[in-house]
């Protein structure tokens, strides 16, 4: 049995793997999907003091609390900031770290360093101190309004704290995955997922996977992301 620890993107919450979680239930393994602070289930407590901080405390708590060791660590999107930055405290707990089309970053480097941004905007749909999510379309109308009506406003400091990562990612012992998505219409080339995708293919530090999907694998391609998992079970 394997346990695997799934954590979220932007703007989303742990329901975002509701497809994903009965597959990976019916082979045999354990699945925890833990709320970040502000957003999804947890929107009820947002303000403008939350940030990446915080979220990775609220994964460092759900591995501590639960006392889960040997585990696979999924982090899709901006997920892949909380877990690099969850590592200096639960890292010797991971067996194997998946990046789900998601950042991948460095010592001191914040989610808006990643993808070009330099300032925030201000006061676009909502107060200063939040984003409004950014549009994600998925594969039919029907499954895009169910998601859009859960995608809520993420406040900026979890965009523009940085990363914590006293051991650089590629200095752990343990196994690096990174899945790319490839069919998304909406990311250029060089965006901060395609770098982190292309280093991954070219580097034998890391195993890499392509799905054929929009960014939004685990609602798009649950059954082909299942798959990738269960292989590194």
């Amino acid at each position: 049995m394997t346990t695997y620890v799934l954590c979220h993107g932007a703007w989303g919450g742990s329901y975002g793997f509701r497809k994903l979680r009965p597959l990976l239930w019916s082979a045999g393994h354990e699945v925890f999907t833990p709320s970040l602070t502000g957003i999804g289930e947890r929107s009820h407590l947002t303000g403008p003091t939350v940030g990446l901080e915080l979220h990775v405390r609220d994964l460092v708590n759900a591995i501590t609390y639960e006392d889960i060791a040997d585990l696979v660590l999924l982090g899709f999107s901006y997920g892949g900031m909380v877990a690099t930055g969850a590592l200096d405290q639960i890292g010797d707990r991971v067996r194997h770290l998946v990046f789900l089309d998601a950042l991948v970053p460095q010592d001191g480097q914040s989610a808006m360093e990643l993808v070009g941004g330099s300032e925030p905007p201000a006061g676009v749909g909502g107060p200063d101190w939040q984003l409004p999510a950014l549009p994600r379309q998925l594969d039919t109308p029907e499954a895009t309004a169910w998601s859009d009506a859960r995608r809520v406003a993420q406040p900026l400091r979890t965009f523009t704290e940085p990363v914590r990562l006293l051991t650089p990612l590629e200095d752990w012992p343990f196994s690096l995955t990174y899945i790319k998505a490839t069919a998304d219409p909406g990311e250029a080339s060089d965006s901060a997922f395609w770098q982190a995708g292309r280093h991954a293919e070219t580097s034998p530090r890391w195993a890499y996977h392509e799905i054929e999907s929009n960014h939004m694998v685990p609602f798009s391609h649950a059954s082909d992301l299942a798959k990738i998992l269960l292989g590194l079970a």
